[in-house]
């Protein structure tokens, strides 16, 4: 088990829709789109874009604090596209370690709101898991990590 967590989600870049979300987990990096954060109309939504980032990883939050205690699988999405999403599967046995593998799901972005995306969680059952995209941690330290990011998220502005 990895003492610290490798899991970083951030911009790299301020300006444009595609391609300017990077989320980094172990070895592995992949490049994301905001487009749908500004599609995301909820009456939930803050404005700019760190503030919705930051709304995404105060839900991941509340979701792995979930699993404190009693443990479980909880879905955590991070890449919105057309015609599907990638989550983060986060699985607990004990409440105390975790596993977070990335992966698929052909749940398409359009039908889900970033802003709340909680209720849609549960209909992932086609999870397709991306080889080299796992690490292993405590639940503390992954809300740790997921609580830095929320911060530098939101400190990027618009």
């Amino acid at each position: 088990m990895s003492a610290e967590v490798v899991l970083h989600f951030d911009r790299v870049r301020t300006k444009g829709s595609h391609d300017d979300l990077r989320l980094r987990r172990g070895r592995y990096e992949q490049r994301c789109d905001s487009y749908y954060f500004a599609l995301d109309d909820s009456p939930i939504v803050p404005g700019g874009l760190g503030l919705r980032l930051s709304r995404l990883l105060e839900q991941w939050n509340s979701q792995v604090a979930g699993l404190g205690g009693g443990g479980g699988t909880v879905y955590l999405p991070y890449d919105f596209s057309d015609r599907c999403t990638a989550w983060l599967r986060v699985t607990s046995a004990d409440g105390e370690i975790a596993e977070v593998q990335a992966g698929w799901s052909l749940i398409e972005a359009w039908g889900i709101h970033p802003s709340d995306y909680r209720s849609t969680a549960p209909a992932v059952t086609d999870f397709e898991p991306i080889p080299g995209a796992r690490v292993e941690c405590s639940l503390i330290a992954l809300a740790a990590r997921i609580d830095a990011n929320r911060a530098t998220l939101e400190a990027t502005g618009p």
